[in-house]
């Protein structure tokens, strides 16, 4: 469990401290929108009203006991910016801030922040990528060359085990899980045989595993 200040309750503020609390974490939610905050107070461990610009008031919240302060504060860039130099400068351990365009990420990284959000510009590369191939059902991006892909079973593989196709030499690729069901079963080993049906989690270069499985 981590200790989370999530500063900006949008809707992108809010979905993340949904998903931080499905997770179990402990989140001091802030906004100057007394709306906003009362209406996350069900699922956050704190909240408070106030001016994230004013120095005084992140002070008072103690911002270098937080594992994580994100920064999902929307159409307001200068108060977006001011409050993660505030941030740093205060000596919080990790900022993320997020950026709706290229020139406000390259500017919040000159000014304290530790990581980006920057969730059209990677929820549109997700979609292009998803949506541009044929049987690919979900991907997670490691680099500009690595992922990890959610892809249907081969039908020439099933019945045979990881061993027999030997994988990993012959494709370059790591079998990481496979799913069925809603179910993954991590336990791969070389001995495991491959389903007919359902998913399999595979690990790799982009264009190996899209050359492998036809994507």
């Amino acid at each position: 469990m981590k200790s989370f200040l999530l500063i900006g309750l949008g809707r992108f503020g809010r979905h993340i401290a949904m998903q931080l609390n499905e997770q179990g974490h402990q989140i001091m939610a802030v906004d100057e929108n007394e709306d906003r905050v009362n209406d996350v107070l069900d699922i956050v461990t704190n909240a408070q009203i106030g001016d994230s610009t004013n120095a005084e008031f992140l002070k008072a919240l103690g911002v270098r006991n937080f594992d994580v302060c994100i920064v999902a504060i929307s159409g307001d860039f200068q108060s977006s910016l001011e409050t993660t130099s505030l941030l740093k400068e205060l000596g919080a351990q990790l900022v993320v801030s997020r950026a709706e365009r290229d020139v406000q990420a390259k500017f919040l990284l000159r000014n304290g922040a530790d990581e980006i959000l920057y969730p059209e510009k990677q929820l549109a590369k997700w979609a292009a990528v998803r949506y541009g191939s044929s049987h690919l059902v979900d991907y997670v991006e490691l680099d500009a060359n690595n992922a990890i892909m959610e892809v249907p079973a081969l039908e020439s593989w099933a019945g045979q085990t990881v061993g027999d196709i030997d994988i990993r030499k012959k494709y370059g690729i790591n079998l990481l899980g496979i799913k069925r069901n809603g179910t993954i079963d991590v336990n791969i080993s070389s001995d495991t045989v491959l389903p007919a049906d359902g998913h399999l989690l595979v690990l790799g270069e982009y264009r190996s595993i899209k050359r492998c499985f036809h994507l």
